[in-house]
C-alpha cells in the first residue's frame, strides 16, 4: 500500500481508536510535508486542496465525525481517497441479510400491526 494510503489507514484507526474510548474528536485536518513535518488543524472550513497548497503540503487529510461515523477523506497531488466506518446499524443490516447457505428452512418474518 502506497504511503499515501497506508497514512489514511492509521488516521482512520486512531479516529476510530477515540470514538471505541468514548471521546468524541474534534474535525481535525492533518498537512504532511515533503520533509515529514506535520501541522495539524482544528475545525477549519476551507477545503481540503486549498489548505494543501495554502501550506505546502504533500499530503492532506481531514478527519471528521457524524453521529457514529468516522471518515478520513485524504488527497497528495491528483489522487484521493475517503475511508469510513460503516454505521453499525448498517452492519447489523448486512449480517442479518447475508444468506449464508446454512439456513434452509423458510424466513421468519416479523409480525405487523
Amino acid at each position: 500500500m502506497s504511503r499515501f494510503l497506508d497514512n489514511a489507514a492509521r488516521i482512520l484507526e486512531a479516529a476510530e481508536s477515540a470514538v471505541e474510548s468514548g471521546n468524541t474528536p474534534t474535525d481535525m485536518t492533518i498537512l504532511i510535508t515533503a520533509e515529514g513535518g506535520i501541522r495539524m488543524l482544528a475545525d477549519s472550513d476551507w477545503p481540503l486542496d486549498s489548505l494543501q497548497s495554502h501550506h505546502g503540503a504533500k499530503m492532506a487529510y481531514r478527519v471528521s465525525q457524524n453521529a457514529s461515523v468516522v471518515r478520513v477523506e485524504g488527497r497528495a497531488d491528483s489522487r484521493t481517497c475517503l475511508f469510513e466506518t460503516a454505521k453499525p446499524e448498517r452492519v447489523a443490516r448486512l449480517l442479518l441479510n447475508s444468506s449464508s447457505g446454512y439456513w434452509t428452512g423458510p424466513r421468519l418474518l416479523a409480525a405487523q400491526s
